[in-house]
């Protein structure tokens, strides 16, 4: 092996982007990670594989595995990457050392937040963020969680909470399943429904969805989940079609991964909404950057909702 493959030189970017694409398995979340295009983060791999005259990935059609070369470099190199990103942050301290923890449910945190994290890292670098994902009511003061984002009605909201966005529901399935239209309840006929199982929400069930339409529906099968990302994964997947919240799925439409069927309208919306809510009224700075930066998201969301 020569020495000038051997060398360091302009391989730290392309071994960026192979450790991210191998942190999450997906060219489509590295690029989010690292603020870049899918076509980038595919470049640099594929010009590390050029360097270094091996395959480091196999790819299917939906999907990313390691060969034996990239998976022995990626153990090396991510461990390298996380070791150089701890001693670079232990000589160069930042002046407010405690993370901010925002927590939010397991489906507003996949679909919802996790997918604009490369906007913040690149609006606010030198905030260390930590995201507490779950679907259990947390104590914002006695678990030092400084932002949480909430789902309730209105009367459920507390005093000071903020609101983000309102709830909106329509069938979503990916573009490629060809299905476009729902007019009446035969359209329904022979297709494939994926249920968020959560008998504690039934608005956000199929069984009301219908009731509100006055529709009598056979599908050919339901298909149900306990997480609501599941569900979203699942139609995103061409398994069937699913009642999509249209606040947490805008980024996916916008990627063209689902698609939003021509469905009535119906007579009356929920009450439930999607709150901010601070654990202090004067928090310090950088709570304050990050609960800006989160409206600031939810009102560009409002926009794109209403387009």
């Amino acid at each position: 092996m020569s020495d000038s493959l051997l060398s360091l030189n302009g391989l730290m970017e392309p071994l960026r982007g192979f450790v991210a694409v191998g942190r999450h398995m997906s060219v489509t979340a590295a690029a989010a990670e690292l603020c870049l295009t899918q076509s980038a983060v595919s470049r640099q791999v594929q010009a590390l594989e050029s360097r270094l005259g091996v395959r480091l990935l196999r790819r299917g059609h939906r999907s990313i595995g390691f060969t034996a070369e990239g998976e022995r470099l990626f153990r090396s190199a991510d461990l390298a990457l996380r070791q150089l990103q701890e001693t670079l942050a232990a000589v160069a301290p930042a002046p407010e050392q405690r993370p901010v923890t925002v927590s939010a449910s397991i489906g507003v945190t996949g679909l919802w937040l996790l997918p604009r994290m490369g906007r913040f890292q690149q609006r606010h670098p030198g905030i260390d963020l930590r995201v507490a994902a779950g679907n259990r009511l947390v104590d914002l003061r006695a678990e030092n969680v400084d932002l949480a984002i909430r789902y309730c009605a209105r009367a459920d909201a507390p005093p000071g909470a903020e609101h983000l966005f309102g709830e909106q529901l329509v069938p979503v399935a990916r573009p490629a399943a060809g299905v476009r239209r729902w007019r009446s309840a035969a359209d329904v006929e022979g297709q494939v429904l994926l249920e968020y199982d959560d008998d504690r929400r039934p608005w956000l069930q199929w069984r009301a969805w219908f009731e509100a339409r006055g529709w009598k529906v056979r599908p050919k099968a339901m298909l149900r989940f306990n997480q609501y990302d599941q569900v979203v994964h699942a139609a995103a997947a061409g398994q069937g079609v699913a009642l999509g919240r249209m606040p947490l799925l805008e980024l996916w439409f916008e990627e063209r991964r689902l698609r939003a069927l021509d469905a009535p309208r119906p007579p009356s919306g929920t009450d439930h909404a999607y709150w901010l809510i601070r654990a202090q009224s004067s928090p310090r700075a950088h709570v304050r950057a990050v609960a800006e930066w989160l409206v600031e998201e939810a009102g560009i969301g409002r926009k794109e909702s209403r387009r």
